[in-house]
Parts: structure tokens; C-alpha cells; sequence
């Protein structure tokens, strides 16, 4: 059953409450903590885009495309379609001979607000190129292209490129595929209903110092760059940054959220019961200090840069979100 993981006060009455489920597992398979159910079955979402990325760069795709790391790190993140995002994806699809077109997931506005409101202003068209998973979908195109598969309805789930996704999926949480739900994602492709232990298992894995050559470029891309795995004042790149890239960090649609403690073998995984967002957070900067994972002063920086207080119009705080676990 999931537990209290966040209350938000109004003054210092409890008005609203968060539930939720947290597992923290190590490379060995073993519970380190637990926050309600290690077992909650829910879809992975796109926190399971690093491990999307493992046939593409097993199949060569880096090395025969010269994919940078900054790239890489694009084509695992959910990115706020920032004019930098825009602008490498087109990079990414310039090298594999595609387009924004070739794109199948669907046009979608900015996640970064202020992108949004002057796309707005200068009477700008979203594209495809805007949407958080079109890194994703280049990189599928990508390992597609290298394959010489046909593109068409590359993100049915028979598709070879898909079925490509599911062997990674399934191989890196220790799940058998018929153990593995298939529903349909955001932007189109079959998305992984799983165990939140499978998907700590999963960043246990990532995080490993004997990981294999893809996660560790998995790892490195994303810790180095973590402005393109989200974008501006976003948490994954707020923890990433404020950390210098100990804790690798990735969010899913949902409330969905995971995280490596890079080079321990360590990977935590949640679920918001409800799916709201601002849970978030509070209960991931109380979490890592709570377990010893990040240091007093690394918790003051990142709590400095997320919404935990809450404003009325008047721009008063008259609340706060806070952790209780």
C-alpha cells in the first residue's frame, strides 16, 4: 500500500497530502529502503528512455553516426523543446540523413514555459522538434537507419526497432517480456509496465563501476549534459548539476522518477500515487540527504532552485511542500 510521502501545508495546517511508493535497491538485488510497495506495478514512462538507447549504441550507432555525448544525452531526455533542444535534434537527424518530419511523435508545445509563451508571441508553429521525447525518436530513427529497417510505423510495437526496445527493457530489469505490460506512451511507441524494484534494479545497473561500455556512455552523456536530459529549472537537471553528476537523475511521465547513485551500484525508483508533479520536489532532495547520498550543503542548493514554497498572487509564501518520509 502506498504511504505518506509528502504533505503541503498551508500556514502549518496539513491541507493536501502526496502518496507514494520508493525502493532503493543495490547491484546484488538487494532492498535497501523501502516507502510502501517495492513491487507497485506502474509504466516506466519515459524513465526508461536510457535503456531505449542501449541497441542503438550496441548496434554501432554512435561510432557510424559520431554522435557526441551532448547528443546522446538528448536522445535519453524528456527535454523542455528549449531552442538548444530544437537545435540538436535537427543535428541529430542532419547525421542520420531525416528529418523533423520523419519524426512519428506527434507534435507538441514546449515543456519549458518561457519557450512556450515566446514561440506564442512571435506567432511561431510547435513542431515535432518541440516535443520532450522527439531525442527519443531520433535515436530510434537512428539505430533504424543503421538497421536498414523499413521506417514505416516504427513506433507499432511489432516493429523491429520496437522489438529491439523490449529485448533491452526486458534484459535490463531481469523480466521476462510476458512479464512486462505494453500500453501505449505520450508520443506514441509502446511504453513498460513494470515493478518500481525492476526499474531501481534497472539505475542499480546503470550505476554499477563494472557496467558495460553503453551504460557507461549512457551514464557519462547524461551526467555530463544535464541540461539536455530536461532543461531549464527542471529537477533532473537541477540534481544533476548541484551533485556534479553523483546522482544521475530521470523523469517519467506520471510522477514516475529514478535515479543512479553513479559508480555505488545504487538505483531508487518512485511512483506518485496520484501523478502530480510537485511532490517531487520535496520528497527527491529529502530522500538523497536522508540516506546519505548527497551532502547538507548539495540539499540547501537544490532546495533553493525547486518550488517548495508555496505564493499567492501577492507573491507571499503561505505554505510549503514538504517531505515525511
Amino acid at each position: 500500500m502506498s504511504v505518506e510521502i509528502v504533505h503541503v501545508l498551508r500556514g502549518d495546517k496539513v491541507e493536501s497530502i502526496h502518496r507514494g511508493d520508493i525502493v532503493g535497491v543495490n547491484i546484488n538485488k538487494n532492498i535497501l529502503f523501502e516507502y510502501g510497495d517495492s513491487l507497485k506495478r506502474t509504466f516506466w514512462r519515459s524513465a526508461a528512455k536510457p535503456f531505449q538507447a542501449i541497441p542503438m549504441i550496441e548496434a554501432g550507432g554512435i561510432e557510424k553516426f559520431n554522435f557526441n555525448s551532448t547528443e546522446l544525452a538528448l536522445i535519453c531526455s524528456s527535454h523542455g523543446g528549449e531552442v538548444k533542444h530544437v537545435e540538436l535534434v535537427k543535428n541529430i537527424l542532419y547525421k542520420i540523413g531525416k528529418t523533423v518530419d520523419d519524426l512519428d511523435c506527434g507534435v507538441s508545445n514546449p515543456m519549458h514555459v518561457k519557450t512556450y509563451i515566446e514561440m506564442l508571441k512571435k506567432d511561431q508553429n510547435f513542431t515535432k522538434a518541440n516535443n520532450p521525447c522527439s531525442g527519443k525518436h531520433s535515436g530510434m530513427l537512428a539505430l533504424g537507419v543503421l538497421r536498414e529497417y523499413n521506417l514505416d510505423n516504427y513506433i507499432d510495437i511489432n516493429h523491429e526497432i520496437q522489438q529491439e526496445m523490449l529485448k533491452s527493457i526486458s534484459k535490463i530489469t531481469d523480466l521476462k517480456i510476458d512479464d512486462i505490460d505494453i500500453a501505449t506512451d505520450g508520443c506514441g511507441v509502446p511504453v513498460f509496465g513494470l515493478p518500481i524494484y525492476n526499474m531501481a534494479l534497472a539505475y542499480a545497473k546503470l550505476a554499477d563501476k563494472n557496467r558495460k561500455e553503453s551504460l557507461k556512455k549512457i551514464s557519462s552523456a547524461m551526467t555530463e549534459n544535464p541540461y539536455y536530459v530536461a532543461g531549464t529549472e527542471r529537477l533532473d537537471t537541477i540534481i544533476m548539476e548541484e551533485t556534479n553528476g553523483k546522482i544521475l537523475a530521470k523523469l517519467g511521465a506520471e510522477s514516475v522518477y529514478c535515479m543512479s547513485i553513479v559508480d555505488k551500484g545504487i538505483g531508487i525508483a518512485m511512483k506518485t500515487e496520484d501523478g502530480s508533479y510537485r511532490a517531487l520536489d520535496a520528497v527527491i532532495p529529502s530522500l538523497l540527504l536522508k540516506h546519505g547520498y548527497i551532502e547538507k550543503i548539495e540539499y540547501e542548493n537544490i532546495i533553493k532552485r525547486v518550488k517548495v514554497n508555496i505564493k499567492n498572487h501577492r507573491q507571499e509564501i503561505v505554505g510549503k511542500i514538504i517531505s515525511v518520509i
